[in-house]
């Protein structure tokens, strides 16, 4: 089973985004878009996991108790790793340390199983598109990628973006199947907050 942890994004934003990518996809239909549903903000990506385990990583997760709801922007964008050498297009996240320290919370109960422990640090955003690799960091062969070129021309005349605010009121354990087609993920588990 392949799993991650992550927070759901409110209707209301997600239906925004959706309409922010039908704007802009046909400017690099060459990219890989991400498909509305989809959308989520990544807590702890865990991956492949024995099924077995399943039970074990629920209860380790119950055991984190978020006190009250927190609010999350999502506002601005960027390009990982760089604007010049793009592969991932993103909407940028803002919220207090509480995000952050959710994600950390969420890291150290799946470390206590065994799962490694993340050795970056979080850094919240809503990814829209991938080009190749789709990997966020620097590589020693990164060159100019021109494939965003027209998607970055175009959101320089706009003004900044914002999707709006909401509130986290609980986290999910997702699995995510990958196909042809594009990754599915299904809800195994809701964390709601005390």
């Amino acid at each position: 089973m392949r799993l991650f942890v992550a927070l759901d994004i409110d209707d209301a934003i997600r239906q925004r985004l959706a309409l922010f990518l039908e704007g802009v996809r046909g400017f690099a239909p060459d990219l890989n878009w991400a498909r509305p549903e989809n959308m989520h903000i990544t807590l702890k990506f865990i991956g492949e996991q024995r099924p077995e385990k399943l039970d074990e990583m629920k209860q380790s997760l119950r055991s984190i108790q978020p006190t009250s709801p927190f609010d999350v922007s999502f506002r601005g964008y960027g390009y990982f790793p760089t604007a010049k050498s793009p592969r991932v297009f993103w909407v940028g996240i803002e919220s207090g340390p509480q995000l952050a320290d959710l994600s950390q919370s969420v890291d150290l109960a799946l470390t206590r199983l065994g799962i490694p422990e993340e050795k970056r640090a979080f850094s919240p955003h809503l990814t829209l598109a991938r080009s190749g690799s789709g990997r966020p960091h620097r590589s020693p062969g990164d060159r100019p990628n021109n494939k965003f070129q027209t998607v970055q021309e175009k959101l320089s005349a706009l003004p900044p973006l914002d999707f709006g605010t909401m509130a986290a009121r609980e986290f999910f354990l997702y699995e995510s199947k990958l196909s042809p087609k594009g990754a599915h993920y299904t809800k195994l588990e809701r964390f709601p907050f005390s």
